[in-house]
């Protein structure tokens, strides 16, 4: 890959699309949406190729399904690129503006970022998502995926740049693939001063934590998601089993998916059950020593005394009930090692522990997460409250779903990925996540 030759082109680019009105920038977009229709079959032709690659490689189907394209997901491409050009361009926004003394009118703009490269793993509407925002933003954009979606991201990008060929006003160079032919492209990528403005990747913890590593340019760093829901002792269990259900299972193979659960000890005995009940046969649990025996006293015979004081009158030995569990739950609700808790699955396994109070989750789940989402379900708004302003990480729930920490969902369109950072952009990052600003002075004369 030669970077010089592709950062040139991009960087030229990106100078015709700071210029352009947002009207030539929708009608643009407009043109790329029809040549995704037109090539849909191209594209998801090319993704089965994509996926059945992935699978004889041994590639697991929660991580498949994450690279799988199909008519529901190209329509949501789609979808996203429509809800993008209705945004209001964030271009030469006046952010803030006023008169000095001495007569100079001061002005802050939004202006472009410039150059944007992301770096990111399998799932292919990523690319479509982020040149969508990279163009409305003014930017021009370097893709590089993962060779696992090579064919479905050659696809997608000769369809956005036919689309962009179609209209004059188009710049079908803002739009470059790598070819995936080394990994060395990546440190290319990454050591690019100068001809890089900004950097990001989205995938698992490894490749963030190697482009943190290694970049030079700067990073807007998205993260991987150790995600926690914390069960209250106030909470509604039926509530808490529905968002834990689609937390986890929905996509468990998503960055804003759960990892852990951590139950409150004053109901751990009538929600365990509950949910070992819920999960059976589709998520294996990994709990803690309280949690399992919290779990097996409840089912015994109801006889054990509060999970914390671990002590149980319906044991035999005095100090842990035997509750003979069939092959199948053995299978699915094993001991946790201190290595579940902080980790991020990628799959159907949760890890479970029990804890004391909201303080106790709080301080457990702020040293073992990745600051990505969190969520409390509870009906004690102290409590809520207390968790809100205490948890360090982008996105903090009560009494919903952290499947709801996307781009989409809240209104964007499409993400760029989720930034753990507290520089530059923070959570789901839209249009303005990809802009800065800059202050434009005017005078008449005035020295100093």
């Amino acid at each position: 890959m030669n970077i010089s030759e592709i950062t040139n082109t991009l960087r030229l680019a990106s100078d015709r699309l700071a210029l352009q009105s947002a009207a030539e920038k929708n009608l643009a977009l407009e043109a790329v949406i029809k040549s995704i229709e037109k090539n849909r079959s191209v594209i998801l032709a090319a993704n089965d190729a994509d996926c059945a690659a992935a699978r004889a490689k041994g590639m697991t189907e929660s991580l498949v399904e994450r690279l799988a394209l199909d008519d529901k997901k190209i329509n949501s491409i789609i979808d996203s690129i429509k809800i993008i050009i209705a945004q209001t361009d964030p271009i030469g926004e006046e952010t803030a503006g006023w008169k000095t003394p001495n007569g100079m009118t001061i002005r802050q703009v939004r202006v472009p970022l410039g150059v944007v490269a992301i770096i990111y793993e399998s799932r292919p509407n990523v690319t479509a998502d982020a040149f969508s925002l990279a163009y409305k933003s003014g930017n021009a954009i370097l893709l590089r995926g993962s060779s696992s979606a090579l064919n479905s991201n050659k696809a997608l990008v000769a369809a956005i740049k036919e689309g962009l060929d179609s209209v004059e006003c188009g710049v079908s160079d803002s739009i470059e693939l790598a070819p995936c032919e080394s990994h060395d492209e990546v440190e290319e990528i990454l050591t690019a001063v100068g001809k890089i403005d900004v950097a990001l990747p989205r995938g698992g913890a490894k490749l963030i934590n190697m482009v943190v590593e290694k970049a030079k340019v700067p990073v807007i760093q998205t993260g991987a998601g150790v995600c926690h829901l914390y069960v209250d002792e106030s909470a509604d269990l039926e509530m808490a089993l529905n968002i834990a259900w689609n937390a986890k299972t929905q996509r468990p193979g998503a960055c804003n998916a759960i990892e852990c659960i951590l139950v409150n000890e004053k109901i751990a005995a009538d929600f365990l059950p509950k949910l070992a009940e819920k999960f059976a046969g589709k998520v294996q649990l990994r709990l803690d020593e309280t949690a399992m025996r919290s779990l097996d006293c409840a089912r015994d015979d109801k006889k054990c005394k509060t999970v914390g004081d671990n002590s149980c009158t319906n044991s035999k030995s005095g100090s842990d009930c035997h509750f003979d569990r069939s092959e199948a739950e053995r299978r699915n609700l094993l001991r946790a090692t201190e290595e579940d808790f902080g980790y991020e699955f990628l799959d159907f396994i949760c890890a479970v522990k029990v804890v004391s109070d909201v303080s106790e989750a709080i301080s457990f789940i702020n040293s073992h997460n990745t600051k990505h989402s969190e969520c409390i379900v509870t009906e004690s708004r102290a409590n809520a409250r207390l968790f809100q302003a205490k948890i360090d990480a982008a996105c903090v729930y009560v009494n919903s779903s952290t499947r709801f920490t996307d781009g989409g969902e809240f209104g964007f369109g499409a993400e760029l990925g989720i930034s753990t950072q507290k520089l530059h952009a923070r959570g789901p990052m839209g249009i303005k996540a990809l802009t800065t600003t800059k202050y434009l002075i005017d005078g008449d004369g005035q020295v100093r």
